[in-house]
C-alpha cells in the first residue's frame, strides 16, 4: 500500500507516514496536489474519473497524493506519469497557490501545466481515469452545472482563473 508523509501545522515534516486510505491522525496533515493542464489552443485536458473512484464516472482534473519521500512537485509530476502518461520534470510544472485546509487536515498545492498533447497519445490508468478529454471553459462550466464535474476542481480553476494566475487571453470561449 502506498505510504504518505505527515506533516505538522506549519507543514514540517514529523518524520512519519500514515497508509494511503488511513485516516490523518489529530494535529497531522498530508499534501494533496492538484494540476490544471491547459493547451496552447487555450483549452483544459479533464479527465473522466473511473467510476469506482470517489466522484466516480464525473468529470475533474489530474491530482493526487505525493508518495512518502516524494516533495510536492515531484508527486504532481507522478500523478502525471501514472494517471495519463505524461512525463514532465517536476520543474516544469507552475505552482499557482499552495494552502492549508484545516478541515480536511491538507495541504493543497495546485499547479499549472501548458502542454499540447494528443489525447490519442495519453496511456490512461483505468483504476483512476476512464477517459480524457480537451474541454473549453465553457463545456467545463456547462458539465458542472449539470453536476457532472467534480466541485472541488470546477473551485480550483474557476479561482485560478478569477485572480488570473491562468492568463485569460489563452481560454478558449
Amino acid at each position: 500500500m502506498e505510504q504518505r508523509d505527515l506533516f505538522d501545522k506549519n507543514r514540517q515534516p514529523l518524520g512519519k507516514t500514515i497508509t494511503a486510505g488511513e485516516r490523518i491522525p489529530p494535529d497531522s496533515y498530508i499534501v494533496v496536489v492538484m494540476i490544471i493542464i491547459q493547451n496552447s489552443q487555450g483549452d483544459f485536458l479533464i479527465q473522466k474519473r473511473a467510476k469506482n473512484k470517489s466522484f466516480g464516472n464525473m468529470y475533474g482534473l489530474t491530482g493526487g497524493h505525493p508518495k512518502a519521500g516524494e516533495t510536492s512537485p515531484e508527486g504532481a509530476a507522478t500523478e502525471l506519469t501514472e494517471e495519463l502518461g505524461i512525463k514532465i520534470a517536476p520543474e516544469k510544472l507552475k505552482l499557482i497557490c499552495a494552502r492549508r485546509i484545516d478541515a480536511e487536515r491538507v495541504f493543497s498545492d495546485i499547479y499549472y501545466l501548458q502542454i499540447d498533447v494528443a489525447l490519442d497519445g495519453l496511456k490512461l490508468q483505468p483504476e483512476e481515469v476512464d477517459s480524457a478529454y480537451w474541454f473549453n471553459l465553457y463545456r467545463i462550466r456547462e458539465e458542472y452545472n449539470e453536476g457532472h464535474f467534480v466541485p472541488p476542481h470546477y473551485e480550483e480553476l474557476t479561482n485560478a482563473l478569477r485572480y488570473g494566475v491562468i492568463d485569460v487571453s489563452k481560454v478558449a470561449k
